[in-house]
């Protein structure tokens, strides 16, 4: 690989790591800001929200964008509007500050992130090379969501407003080296004819909908009418957004690529994987902070041996994907990914971490063999010119899992703990809420399954694609 496709791939995984240690920093503050601004739960929980509706409601648009107004171009300029509304959170002294500054920042996310995996998927040639960059990059992004408990628990420590300079640095450092070092690829991307503007209202405003009816579920308390409104208003927006690509003649989204049954299936166990990682995330940090007071720090070293797929991604599971390919290797991370959670689900008030870290690693082994590979089968067989509509769908199909797992563990959990306070009550709900990860697991094996019997049918040889 050219040093300067070694600088290019560098610089798109600092972006990636950026936007998953952003996410998680914020989580591990949030305590600390609601002390020091005075904040009530509702507004805590927007900004939270205010983030995830963001990033899921632009994402698809943004994947397009990049296609249609150049890769570079894209990263470059969302980049630097994530460097400043990050900025923007830091100086905050009242809610709505912050709130608008998680909603842009999550919608400059979503146009930074395809642009950057779609830079990477049309810089490095199909095949070895560019699996490798991906595995790369899947690694790092995983890397970041477990950094970032940790460093988020040091700079919180020193003050909340540093978890939102920390990046502030980081993004300046990354687009002062992007700028000479990235090139806009040559590819067959279509010039732009016309934008389909009734296509991106339909589309933004349907994912928005989705999402927020998602998020809602997380408090179940708050009335259902508009949770269902908002799940109705979202499905209805989607069959209007596809009744206008099929009769435009410059569709955001060529419907014809969901024909596609790897993407799909990548897509499908993508949301799944999500659902189940952040959903037991979430749930073992309840049971580390509020049921055995650990600190935040504690906790952040405790969860730290799932970012074992940082080593292992660009390096084991390259040569696995070789010999193997993606679907035995999908399948692989799957069952050590169910044997994690199944392990976890005898939990007890006086396990020691040792009880604890062979899911920890169980669940590195799972990101490893499985975040990556997906990545490759959602990509791999796409024209250049879609690119950044594939990276935009696989990345709002793990955006749109990990809030579906973090509302149905939430959910199940408060409807389990019912009244009771007692610390043996809330284990019990906590072992009831496992049963959503396991789940989410069981069915991705299952699609796993059918897409590997699928291929064995189609081709005697072992291809890349799952």
């Amino acid at each position: 690989m050219p040093a300067r496709s070694w600088g290019v791939l560098a610089v798109l995984c600092g972006a990636i790591f950026l936007e998953g240690i952003d996410v998680a920093m914020l989580n591990v503050a949030l305590p600390s800001i609601r002390a020091d601004l005075g904040l009530s739960t509702g507004m805590l929980s927007g900004v939270v929200s205010a983030y995830v509706l963001g990033y899921g409601g632009f994402m698809l648009l943004g994947g397009r964008a990049a296609d249609l107004l150049g890769r570079r171009r894209m990263f470059l300029l969302w980049l630097g509007v994530f460097l400043v509304f990050s900025g923007l959170g830091g100086f905050a002294d009242e809610g709505w500050v912050l709130l608008i500054a998680r909603f842009v920042t999550g919608v400059a996310a979503a146009f930074m992130t395809p642009a950057g995996l779609s830079l990477i998927t049309t810089t490095f040639p199909e095949g070895r090379l560019r699996n490798k960059a991906l595995l790369i990059y899947a690694g790092t992004a995983a890397g970041g969501f477990a950094l970032g408990l940790v460093i988020g628990g040091l700079l919180t420590a020193l003050g909340w407003r540093w978890v939102f300079f920390a990046p502030v640095l980081m993004s300046g450092l990354i687009l002062a080296v992007a700028i000479p070092l990235i090139k806009e690829p040559v590819t067959d991307r279509t010039p732009v004819q016309g934008f389909d503007l009734a296509g991106a209202v339909t589309i933004t405003g349907a994912m928005m909908l989705l999402v927020y009816g998602v998020v809602r579920l997380e408090h179940p308390a708050d009335g259902w009418p508009l949770t269902v409104a908002a799940f109705a208003g979202g499905l209805a927006l989607l069959a209007a957004f596809a009744t206008v690509e099929r009769r435009s003649a410059s569709p955001l989204v060529r419907l014809g690529i969901l024909r596609s049954g790897p993407l799909v299936r990548a897509n499908l166990m993508a949301a799944l994987l999500t659902a189940s990682f952040f959903g037991f995330q979430f749930l073992v940090t309840l049971y580390l902070q509020e049921l055995r007071g650990w600190s935040t720090i504690q906790t952040g070293l405790a969860l730290l041996a799932a970012a074992a797929d940082v080593v292992l991604a660009p390096t084991l599971t390259p040569w696995l994907v070789n010999r193997y390919g993606n679907a035995k290797v999908v399948l692989g991370g799957l069952l050590s990914g169910l044997l994690a959670y199944g392990l976890f689900l005898g939990v007890g008030l006086d396990w020691t971490y040792a009880a604890m870290l062979p899911s920890m690693l169980l669940i590195g082994l799972m990101f490893a063999f499985v975040y990556g590979p997906l990545t490759i089968v959602a990509t791999d067989g796409i024209a250049e010119h879609e690119q950044g509509l594939a990276g935009g769908l696989i990345n709002s199909s793990f955006q749109f899992g990990a809030a579906l797992g973090l509302s149905a563990v939430t959910a199940i959990n408060v409807a389990a703990l019912a009244a009771e306070t007692s610390p043996q009550a809330g284990l019990t709900a906590l072992r009831t809420a496992l049963v959503a990860p396991v789940t989410a697991t069981l069915l991705a094996a299952a699609i796993a399954t059918i897409g590997l019997r699928t291929r064995t049918r189609t081709s005697d040889r072992v291809p890349v694609k799952a």
